[in-house]
């Protein structure tokens, strides 16, 4: 029995390096960030009293009065400034006038120790719109930016309903992103497949050639290639500048800061993820079938489409969706080469991450983002098993 456990003990040894790495630096941060999504402690901490009351209200009844006395102990307990300034920022981003209606109740129970009446400070503390926002932040988890990430929230009922459209456009951002990545996926599919076809073909120091041609971007850095075709797309580029030499145009065609350039860059930044799993497919298939089709009687076109397209399918449905996958995810090549019509999700999401810090919005507009690509993954990992099992 220790013999057998002895190998196995040696190779968990050999992984538990690359595992504590992963866990370390990869699954930590993720959960960290998600937690971010559904995490709203601010008022709960702070407003500990008020919080527990509010708990116990359904919303519907007057405000008891047990709440406001609770408001008052909370508020007059609180003596740092940074805790209730995040309080206040928390209430007005889910109701705008909070801050100051909280900067006058502030003041005025800092006046006097005794009982203090909320509706004689400020005549909005009678109105139950207020306290149902206070006591929908007093929980210490939400589902209020998951919502807001898909452009809703929830009315003074408590109910699910869409955001008006000029206080969000994230889901526009989601659908702009599917249809850029759709566009370098169709892109890269275009150019792809005729090259995996081409290098299939090929044997030799042509083939070494070609495939080295499409591996090349790989050992490039990213940055490197997008600064390059930010370049390349000027107006006085080298696209602009042989078309006007050639006579083609006469003036210099917009590519630069418009959604034309940004798929051109990221079609060569993707393309080899569309040809390596299509050249794959080919390379198992016998090299004659488009003769023997042609033998038979069959145009080369029909014989493309009844032979060659359907036996590559796994390989074109693998390619398209890794090619997919990666698109969605993309920041530095919009960001640089796109204008403000062309920014992706990743952009809006580094956006509350590192301007605004609104953690929350940027941890749920990430797990938005992963639960698409793992489900994307999914999808290719059952292809992959198929293309295996067949072969």
């Amino acid at each position: 029995m220790t013999a057998r456990l002895g190998p196995h003990l040696k190779a968990s040894a050999l992984v538990l390096p690359l595992v504590l790495f992963l866990a370390l630096f990869f699954v930590w941060p993720i959960i960290a960030m998600l937690k971010q999504s559904v995490s709203d402690p601010v008022v709960h901490n702070t407003l500990s009293q008020t919080s527990a009351i509010a708990a116990q209200w359904n919303g519907k009844t007057p405000v008891p009065a047990a709440l406001q006395d609770a408001l008052v102990a909370d508020i007059r307990a609180t003596t740092d400034r940074q805790e209730m300034g995040a309080v206040v920022r928390r209430l007005n981003s889910a109701k705008s006038g909070f801050r100051t209606l909280m900067r006058k109740t502030r003041r005025a129970i800092r006046k006097t120790d005794g009982p203090i009446n909320l509706g004689e400070v400020d005549k909005r503390w009678n109105e139950v719109a207020w306290w149902h926002t206070i006591a929908q932040a007093s929980s210490p988890y939400t589902d209020r930016y998951l919502l807001a990430a898909l452009d809703y929230g929830r009315d003074k009922h408590n109910q699910i309903v869409a955001l008006p459209e000029d206080v969000s456009a994230n889901r526009t951002i989601l659908a702009r992103t599917f249809v850029i990545s759709l566009s370098v996926m169709l892109s890269c599919l275009a150019i792809g497949l005729p090259f995996a076809m081409v290098i299939a073909s090929t044997s030799g120091w042509l083939r070494n050639v070609l495939l080295a041609a499409v591996l090349l971007p790989l050992w490039t850095s990213l940055l490197v290639r997008t600064t390059a075709w930010f370049i390349i797309l000027q107006n006085n580029g080298l696209i602009n500048s042989a078309l006007q030499a050639l006579g083609i145009t006469d003036q210099p065609i917009p590519l630069i800061f418009e959604r034309t350039g940004v798929i051109i860059a990221m079609t060569h930044v993707l393309l080899p993820f569309m040809v390596l799993p299509i050249y794959s497919v080919l390379l198992s298939m016998p090299g004659n079938l488009m003769q023997a089709a042609s033998s038979l009687g069959a145009h080369p076109i029909v014989a493309f489409l009844k032979v060659m397209l359907p036996l590559s399918a796994r390989g074109i449905a693998s390619g398209s969706l890794l090619v997919f996958m990666s698109s969605i995810g993309y920041y530095i090549t919009p960001a640089l080469i796109g204008g403000p019509s062309d920014q992706m999700i990743s952009s809006v999401i580094a956006f509350y991450a590192t301007e605004s810090a609104n953690w929350g919005m940027a941890g749920a507009l990430g797990l938005v983002l992963l639960s698409i690509t793992l489900l994307l993954y999914v999808v290719y990992g059952r292809l992959s098993a198929e293309k295996k099992g067949v072969a």
